[in-house]
């Protein structure tokens, strides 16, 4: 009796775009323009499956080749690899094994028969077994001959490093390891540059996939050691760091948790360079009650980022430097009081940089550097401590800008690093930087709260901004919040409207559910995220691919902010987040509130991603005006009859309701709700400009540096 066939693999628009080497919004438009393209065979309304085998057939029957890059290949073979094959970990040692291959050795293996391949690299992973950590004896079969070719091919075509990232970013979508999250290569650089001297041995005690101590080699250090409490963190940053350190230096990687079981509990270092869990409450507070590293304090259940500070301290030499990147609730918790006390009465906290959101994840907190030095038992402690702030903040007089957008690096850096070279060559004669960079002696912050907040102690004083330059600004801001106005008044002035008559204009009306139905338009939501993954993606340690672009999503925030998307997601999570196309119409799943409720996606939204709180409508052009549709999508009227609860309303998006007009007709609504748009972005333009003004003149005035005109 003949066995019926294996079902074919199911893939997604996003890996059909990698197989066909198009863009997702490319798939996109397939779908919508030909008729014949393959129906989804699983999956969601917002993020189907298709059949592998059917796609493959339509995309040959257009000429369509297959043009994915090596890696995306790799990706895809690995999601679709059979139940039973080489987990990754076993892949990550081959990597290791293969780089160290010349190319043509490479192409070699791959021209061998399956069952050469499979023995070739099972020698080939034993060679180098015993420098990574936890590594079981690896035996690939003839099941993984297909992921073996695609990750030989990777390495060869586009180098070790992102054949890496995409075997860790599957691991870690396998094993469910939330909270893992890789430093990004600005940051780990000032991290690791802020060390002074050129520290020959460095540790990391929450490794990650090993970014801080790749900085670290970078800049000269020739012994290296790692720790990681998950074991495909570990094995990558081992064979990551045997990659890219060079020849001379020692790399030695281990698994566990450093605070319950120190993997080097004798070892002291020149420097260490940390970036740890946040807010761990399980950190190990009931076992380690009476453990030796709590020299300055034992830490309460909730300071957590207080035990790693305490025990990178422990694994110092004399007068070595400690870099960790922290939350900047460490400090100011009354909980880590004491300790924060401690650490700056006896000289060992010696700065600390607040970095502006968005220079890590979680990227809405602005989170704070903290150096700190063992102290020397011959050398009497530090009298001052260096703040910095490197955030742009629009309330301080003397600074100007927003929190939104991108991290300006190159600032950012400059500002920490001059600053705190500056601090550490001549402490007692450090100069204050207006708003920027302040040195606060130990008496003044040994008060009742021991804040340690930077923007708290740079802003205490403002005797040190310049008036010239302050009454500059304010003259800047008034002329611009004038010609604002200015604005305002020309579009409120522009008649796009007429009195419909004696009395309102009355109407045929279809549901939103209906014109989805009849083809109108498409009602789209990105999957939601379970507790587990939205847990991972608020955290923060190191994962990821090196040189993944994470995809960027416009989420409901970014809509009620009025900013581009904010959000970011990993190719994984990408997979289940529809791809925002220009005239797409976003309303906020949440009715009430500040800001706008619906916004049309124009060139600065395609392209991202569609992120939580938020609906998509996709019209039909030839059928739907999307501006004509944002307009009474977003009728207060029309929103409160599609809403559901009490205190807090969701929109329920079917229930919406359009009006059926000829599309010629519909684009003259069209074009008044656009008027009426860009009316509303110039009057809330102009209202932040009047509160930024008031603000600097108001600061100005209180601190000293202005003074009001005679009367």
């Amino acid at each position: 009796m003949p066995q019926p066939s294996a079902p074919s693999a199911q893939v997604t628009a996003a890996e059909i775009s990698r197989i066909a080497g198009v863009t997702r919004a490319t798939v996109s438009n397939w779908r919508r323009r030909h008729d014949d393209f393959p129906v989804p065979s699983g999956g969601t309304d917002s993020s189907p499956l298709y059949d592998l085998e059917e796609v493959r057939a339509w995309l040959a029957s257009r000429g369509q080749h297959t043009a994915a890059t090596p890696s995306g290949e790799l990706r895809t073979t690995l999601r679709l690899r059979e139940q039973g094959g080489a987990v990754v970990s076993d892949l990550l040692v081959l990597v290791l094994a293969a780089a160290r291959r010349p190319a043509d050795d490479l192409a070699g293996l791959l021209a061998l028969p399956d069952d050469d391949l499979v023995k070739q690299a099972n020698d080939a992973a034993a060679g180098v077994a015993d420098v990574v950590p936890d590594t079981e004896p690896v035996q690939f079969t003839a099941a993984d001959t297909t992921v073996l070719r695609a990750l030989l091919l990777c390495v060869r075509d586009e180098g070790a490093q992102t054949t890496l990232g995409v075997l860790a970013e599957r691991e870690l979508e396998d094993s469910a390891a939330s909270g893992a999250y890789r430093t990004p290569a600005p940051l780990a650089d000032l991290l690791a540059r802020l060390v002074p001297g050129s520290p020959a041995h460095v540790l990391d005690p929450a490794c990650g996939s090993g970014t801080l101590l790749t900085a670290a080699a970078a800049l000269g250090a020739r012994k290296l050691y790692g720790q990681d409490s998950l074991p495909v963190q570990a094995r990558r940053a081992a064979v990551d760091l045997l990659l890219t350190a060079g020849e001379g230096a020692g790399v030695t990687v281990r698994t566990g948790d450093s605070l319950r079981a120190d993997a080097f509990p004798d070892l002291t270092v020149d420097a260490v360079l940390c970036n740890p869990p946040y807010g761990d409450r399980d950190w190990g507070h009931d076992d380690l009650a009476y453990d030796s590293r709590w020299a300055y304090g034992f830490p309460p259940r909730a300071e957590s980022e207080l035990a790693w500070v305490q025990h990178a301290l422990a694994h110092l030499e004399p007068g070595g430097h400690a870099v960790l990147l922290l939350p900047p609730a460490t400090a100011s918790r009354s909980s880590g009081r004491r300790i924060r006390a401690e650490l700056i009465r006896s000289g060992a906290l010696r700065a600390v940089a607040a970095l502006p959101p968005g220079a890590a994840i979680p990227l809405h907190i602005g989170l704070q550097v903290w150096i700190l030095q063992r102290p020397e038992p011959t050398r009497p402690a530090y009298q001052t401590v260096l703040f910095v702030d490197t955030v742009d903040e629009p309330s301080v007089p003397g600074r100007s800008g927003t929190r939104s957008g991108s991290v300006d690096w190159a600032r950012v850096t400059e500002q920490i690093l001059s600053a705190w070279t500056a601090y550490a060559e001549d402490p007692d004669g450090f100069e204050a930087q207006a708003g920027v960079a302040r040195a606060v002696s130990v008496v003044d912050l040994l008060d009742e709260v021991v804040d340690v907040t930077p923007a708290r102690q740079v802003r205490a004083s403002q005797a040190d901004i310049d008036p010239q330059e302050l009454a500059r600004e304010a003259t800047s801001a008034r002329e611009g919040l004038a010609a604002a106005v200015r604005t305002v008044a020309e579009l409120a002035g522009t008649a796009a409207w007429d009195a419909a008559g004696a009395s309102a204009r009355d109407w045929r009306t279809a549901t939103v559910s209906d014109l989805a139905r009849g083809g109108a338009l498409k009602v789209l939501r990105a999957v939601p995220v379970s507790p587990r993954a939205a847990g991972a993606e608020a955290g923060h340690t190191e994962a990821g691919a090196d040189g993944e672009e994470r995809r960027p999503v416009l989420t409901g925030g970014d809509l009620a902010g009025g900013t581009g998307p904010t959000g970011q997601a990993s190719e994984a999570r990408a997979e289940q987040m529809p791809e925002i196309v220009e005239g797409d119409v976003l309303v906020r799943n949440l009715v009430g509130g500040t800001g706008p409720v619906a916004r049309v996606a124009g060139e600065a939204e395609a392209g991202a991603l569609l992120g939580a709180g938020v609906h998509l409508f996709r019209p039909d052009p030839a059928r739907l005006d999307p501006w004509f549709l944002l307009g009474f999508l977003s009728a207060e009227a029309n929103l409160a009859g599609a809403s559901t609860g009490s205190s807090t309303l969701h929109l329920t998006p079917g229930r919406l309701r359009v009006p059926l007009l000829p599309l010629e007709e519909q684009r003259r609504y069209g074009e008044a709700f656009r008027h009426v748009e860009a009316l509303r972005e110039q009057a809330r333009r102009t209202m932040d400009l009047a509160e930024e003004t008031a603000r600097l003149v108001s600061g100005g005035l209180t601190g000293g540096q202005l003074v009001p005109r005679p009367t």
